[in-house]
């Protein structure tokens, strides 16, 4: 059996297995400040302090953007490579939702559920996860989403 198989085997035996949440990672306004400099989204309630004061927001918030893009590290501390697996490759997302803003200095982390797996090819899996990004003392997660990505393995 490959390894590909092997892992196919591994990950279907696993379906519904909550995985043991990322470290927390704090949005501080310098990397909310950076991200809007590299992405050009300097809407003022990510990078203007003050006049965010003035909103219902009550202060500058994390762009949705840059908070999804911390699943890629959440997912370093939970999801790990399987036997033989030599690369995964992010290969989108499904229902994606956002359900809550993260305020400057508000810590998040990932939550991972394993919800499916496919063989793609006799070298790839299609891996997908129930992701959710949890906001320290918060009771709605700051987003929700179906994480699809590609696992490849050597050919047989």
């Amino acid at each position: 059996m490959s390894a590909r198989d092997q892992a196919l085997a591994a990950l279907r035996e696993q379906i519904g297995h909550v995985y043991a949440p990322s470290r927390w990672i704090t949005a501080d306004q310098p990397t909310i400040d950076r991200f809007a400099d590299t992405t050009q989204d300097d809407q003022f309630i990510h990078v203007d302090p003050t006049r965010a004061a003035q909103t219902p927001l009550g202060g500058t918030i994390a762009q949705g953007f840059l908070t999804l893009s911390l699943a890629s590290r959440f997912s370093y501390d939970c999801l790990k490579e399987l036997p033989g697996q030599h690369m995964g490759i992010n290969y989108g997302l499904d229902r994606l939702r956002f359900l809550a803003p993260v305020p400057a200095g508000a810590r998040v982390r990932g939550h991972f559920t394993l919800t499916d797996a496919t063989a793609r090819d006799d070298a790839a899996i299609l891996r997908r996860v129930a992701l959710r990004i949890e906001i320290a003392g918060g009771d709605t997660p700051a987003l929700v989403a179906d994480w699809l990505t590609l696992l490849l393995f050597d050919r047989p």
